[in-house]
Parts: structure tokens; sequence; C-alpha cells
């Protein structure tokens, strides 16, 4: 389900060498009075230019002219969808494309050939557009819920903050700014994704169940897969201190000692790394993997593997900083027993249903929603209503005209059902 968990993750929070850069302002003759995207009717719309490489796309200024379509109005932007009252720009989906090759790189790097790389990148760039209209029906449908996500986008920021080793809030902000990013709108794409995920996992995975008999028939069926070496699952919180002066060596154990205190006081590891780890793994929640015996350092190896699931290592100080690890796992050599495997087992028959169930969600949400597409971007945008045109009325008025039933997938009707 591939590119249904980069829809659920569209917006998670990133450290900022991640994200994007903004396009630039608007040039100075067009400051002064607010723009508003004009939508283009069908065959007024100026020529597209030639498709632009991700890059190129992702460099380029997001507000552009297109020509008139009325004595004093300018097409600032091309808009090629709309979704309820809110619109899909191109640049926004040219940002989308160059996101998502982004994606594709870092996790093919190493793994994939320069072949499977391109399509990779071409299946993901394909859905793009799909995307983002699923991501705005979804986010539209937390705020009709009442959905409150603002402790957890304060929560996120945090994250960031922390992950990028900034002091303040306001010195993220600065950050934000400085890279062309407005901090609203920085905000607001955390709270969509977040808004995002609380809808799936409410209307979606809330009526998803995995029973215990389900479990075993399916490890009874597939034993030979969990024949395994001794293997151990390990999790990390790394405190970096390349770089650093000695006299700053104290206080960086004392992080460590304070992390690792604070996960023995019971709480979450993931968490915990989340917030304190230096390292690469810290928004996986320090997950590293899982070794066999051999693939690690004799030093490191001979602690671990005498280690049980959820033991701690004390803080040991490395050549990179210091180290606190957790197993997560500990698998004896050989076939493994349901009780060690059983929750792989869940998750791997509860991503089965999820891809089927979200989508017939989503095209649920899109009956009931006024969706178009502007003509040539129908095919990769999973389909749409109609095409864009532009109406006197709005959207809601329009969508009580054209009797879409207001119902769910999963749950009751609304009142407003027709």
């Amino acid at each position: 389900m591939r590119n249904l968990v980069i829809l659920a993750a569209l917006c998670a929070a990133l450290p900022l060498a991640a994200q994007d850069s903004q396009p630039a302002p608007p040039a100075p003759q067009d400051q002064g009075k607010p723009q508003t995207p004009v939508l283009e009717k069908p065959g007024t719309a100026a020529p597209e230019p030639a498709q632009e490489s991700p890059k190129e796309a992702a460099k380029e200024p997001s507000k552009k002219t297109a020509a008139p379509v009325g004595a004093n109005a300018k097409v600032v932007e091309e808009i090629i969808a709309r979704v309820n009252n809110e619109i899909i720009t191109r640049s926004e989906l040219d940002k989308a494309r160059a996101s998502a090759a982004e994606d594709a790189k870092q996790e093919c790097e190493g793994k994939c050939t320069p072949e499977q790389l391109r399509i990779d990148i071409e299946d993901r760039q394909k859905n793009a557009l799909r995307d983002l209209i699923d991501q705005s029906l979804l986010a539209q449908r937390g705020k009709d819920m009442g959905v409150n996500v603002e402790p957890e986008v304060i929560k996120k920021l945090d994250q960031i903050r922390v992950q990028n080793k900034m002091a303040s809030m306001e010195e993220l902000e600065k950050a934000v700014s400085s890279q062309g990013l407005n901090w609203e709108d920085f905000k607001d794409n955390i709270r969509k994704g977040l808004l995002t995920q609380r809808v799936i996992s409410s209307e979606v995975g809330s009526h998803i169940t995995i029973g215990r008999e389900e479990i075993e028939k399916y490890y009874n069926e597939h034993k030979k897969e969990y024949v395994r070496p001794e293997q151990v699952a390990l999790r990390e919180i790394e405190v970096s201190t390349e770089g650093k002066q000695d006299t700053d060596l104290p206080d960086l154990k004392k992080k460590a000692e304070t992390a690792l205190k604070r996960v023995k006081d019971g709480e979450d590891f993931g968490e915990i790394a989340k917030r304190f780890s230096d390292g690469g793994t810290a928004k996986q929640g320090g997950f590293l993997g899982v070794y066999k015996r051999g693939e690690l350092a004799k030093a490191l190896e001979e602690i671990v593997f005498k280690m049980k699931k959820n033991d701690l290592t004390d803080v040991m100080d490395t050549k990179q900083g210091y180290l606190v690890l957790q197993v997560l796992e500990h698998y004896d050599e050989g076939e493994q027993p349901l009780n060690k495997v059983e929750n792989e087992i869940m998750d791997k028959l509860y991503s089965g249903r999820m891809e089927p169930a979200l989508r017939e969600y989503l095209k649920t949400l899109r009956e009931q929603s006024y969706v178009v597409i502007k003509p040539g971007y129908q095919d990769i945008a999973g389909g749409g209503n109609s095409e864009i045109q532009e109406v006197n009325a709005t959207p809601e008025a329009t969508k009580s005209k054209k009797g879409h039933k207001k119902f769910l997938l999963f749950g009751k009707r609304t009142a407003s059902g027709a």
C-alpha cells in the first residue's frame, strides 16, 4: 500500500533540511492588491508550457500569469482541480511530484537499480494529483467531524524544533521563513497531515478487526516464513558529540542519561528518541533494524545478544556520541513461536485490509463531494465528477443540486442526508 502510506503521511513533519523551498513572492507590480486565482473557462487558458523536470518545478515561482479572462481579471495560478471549496494548483502538483521523486530516492538508496528507481519515481509522480485530492477530502472530512488536532500540531512543531536543534519556536519560525516558506502555511500542512491520519484511523482503521483465530490460522499456514537465525531488533537514542568541544561533553552525557531515565520511568522509548536523539533514526522512533550475529561490532554484539525483549543498555560512550540501545525483540534461532511474531502477522493482515478499505472510503468521499478536474488531468487524478469550469453557485449549492447522498462507508448518515 505504498501510495496510501504516502497519502497518510503526506504532511508529516520533517527536519527543515528536507522541506521543499516555497516559491518566491509575486512580482512588485502585483503587490498591494490581494491576488485571487481565477478559474479559466475551457478554451480560454493560455497554452501550457513544456513539462518541467521535478527539480525545476520545485524551484519555479508558484504564481504563473496566464491569459486574462476578463478586462480586470488575471490568472495568477493555474488551477487544475477543485475539491469542494478548496483548489489544487499546478505549482502544488509540481511540488508534490518533486517531493515524490525525493522520497523514492531516499527509500531506494543502496537498494534499487537505476531502472527500478526510475519506475518507482514515475509511479509515485503519476499518483501525485490523486493523492493531493484524497488528502484534501480527508482533511475536510476531519474538519466536518470536528476533529481538533491543535495539541498535536504544537507537539509536532516542537519535535521539528528539537530535531533541528533550535532553542525556541521563534527560532524555528525564522528558519522556516528564511527558506521562503510561509509560517502559517507550514503549520497548516502539518495540521492537514494530522487530520488525515485521524480520519483514516477513525473512519477506516477502527472498523478493521483481526481476530486471534485468524492470526493463528495465518501462522500455521506460513510457519516456514518464521524460521530464522538468532536476531535482535534494536532501537537507539544517540546524543552526538561530533564537532563538539570537550567542555560540552558533560552536558551531552547528562542529556543521554536523562533520556534513559525517562524511559526507565515508564515513558515510551520511541517518543523519547524522537525528542532527544540526534541520530538519523529519530523520526522512526529510533528504530535501527534487525541484526543477526556477525552484523554488529563484536563488543556491541556481546552486549545486545545477552539481552531480552525491552532490555536497555546503559549510556555507552562511542566515537559518534553517547548511545542508549533497547532490544525491541530477541528472536531465538529456529522456528519462531507465535507470541514472537504475533504483532508482525497482525500488521501484515491489517495492512492487507487497509488498502482496499481506504480506497473504497475515498471513493465514497469523492461521490459525496464536489470534485472537478481540469481537462487533460483526469487520467492522473483518479477520476472526477466533471471538468473544471466557471460556476456561479458555490460548490455546496452545486453539490445539493446534484443530489449526492450524504453517507459514509462506515457510520451513520448525516443529518443532511438526501
